[in-house]
């Protein structure tokens, strides 16, 4: 059961109404819109990073979905196995996540950055090596956005889990 009630959307800015309205019917939605005009900021990151980025989409929601689970964040995983699917990764990536990088299933490129992914996670910052083997294949548009990828859905991991928000229909 969440720790605060969920914002009634009756009540909140047109701005941000319109910003929600646009996407479906998430608890998280309902929560951060007690965030006033930082829930614009945040909708309007994810939305860019989900929507715009020059990620690979497969890609994107591999290291969200590794950001969640070392997060222990079961809404934002339970959320972005849909996602995932949706945009083509296999049940058996997707799965494979809890294992980690190192699964046979997941080809170098994606090996090289769910292990990136799990240092920047639990140690902040990457060695050089590591750095500079994200640099050799990315842009660097797209090494930008896989540290602006990990770092929001870090905040979003732990904005879900601190305010304890309800998976649909279990509220």
């Amino acid at each position: 059961m969440a720790r605060i009630d969920y914002k009634n959307m009756d009540d909140i800015p047109e701005t941000l109404r319109a910003m929600i309205g646009s996407r479906p019917p998430l608890n998280i939605y309902r929560m951060i819109a007690h965030g006033g005009p930082a829930a614009e900021g945040f909708l309007a990151l994810g939305s860019a990073l989900l929507r715009t980025g020059s990620l690979d989409p497969q890609l994107r929601e591999l290291v969200i979905l590794r950001v969640g689970i070392l997060c222990r964040a079961g809404y934002e995983v339970h959320q972005h196995k849909r996602l995932a699917a949706k945009e083509g990764v296999s049940q058996e990536k997707i799965n494979a996540l809890y294992d980690g990088p190192d699964a046979p299933v997941f080809n170098d490129e994606e090996r090289a950055v769910l292990h990136y992914t799990d240092t920047v996670t639990l140690n902040t910052k990457a060695g050089i090596t590591a750095f500079r083997q994200m640099e050799s294949m990315m842009s660097e548009q797209q090494l930008v956005e896989l540290h602006l990828l990990i770092g929001f859905y870090m905040m979003v991991s732990r904005f879900l889990e601190n305010f304890e928000v309800d998976l649909e229909g279990n509220e």
